[in-house]
């Protein structure tokens, strides 16, 4: 996988993820229209991000890199309600020189309502700077962008 991915991925489409976080729609997540309010939406595309980068970086072996957030894209195609669960799909959709674009896909009762593009740049922690995706993490995310073998949660139709 690299920057000239040729085939896009559908990230409306619940099969190209394995990767679900489950989050609880909140009843503050509404607003005056009685919908899910757009900045929900961007928590839920956090949600399953930073579960998804979160086992990436290993300490002991990495222990001065992290990732920082450069940009969050979301496209809304439907309205969500209170209560619920919207489920998080999350998948490496690009690889760069220092970052990577993670493809997001959010479903409540089956049906996607939104879609985000998320890009995230490797740090050295102490200098600020930004850096190569070291070696070990970039081969991880080739051989398995949808991160099947760390797959966690649950399919969109376990709480639909």
């Amino acid at each position: 996988m690299n920057s000239a991915t040729s085939t896009k991925i559908d990230l409306t489409d619940t099969g190209s993820f394995r990767f679900w976080t489950p989050v609880t729609i909140r009843y503050s997540d509404q607003d005056a229209m009685a919908h899910v309010n757009n900045c929900a939406y961007a928590a839920y595309t956090e949600a399953g991000r930073t579960v998804f980068l979160g086992g990436l970086l290993n300490p002991d072996s990495t222990p001065a890199i992290d990732f920082i957030l450069a940009s969050v894209k979301i496209d809304y195609l439907n309205e969500m309600h209170y209560p619920g669960t919207v489920n998080v799909g999350t998948r490496i959709i690009r690889l760069g020189t220092k970052s990577m674009t993670l493809g997001t896909g959010m479903f409540h009762d089956g049906a996607c309502v939104a879609t985000a593009e998320s890009v995230n740049i490797f740090l050295e922690v102490e200098s600020r700077q930004t850096i190569p995706i070291p070696v070990s993490i970039r081969a991880t995310l080739d051989a398995d962008p949808m991160q099947k073998g760390r797959e966690m949660g649950c399919s969109p139709e376990s709480h639909s």
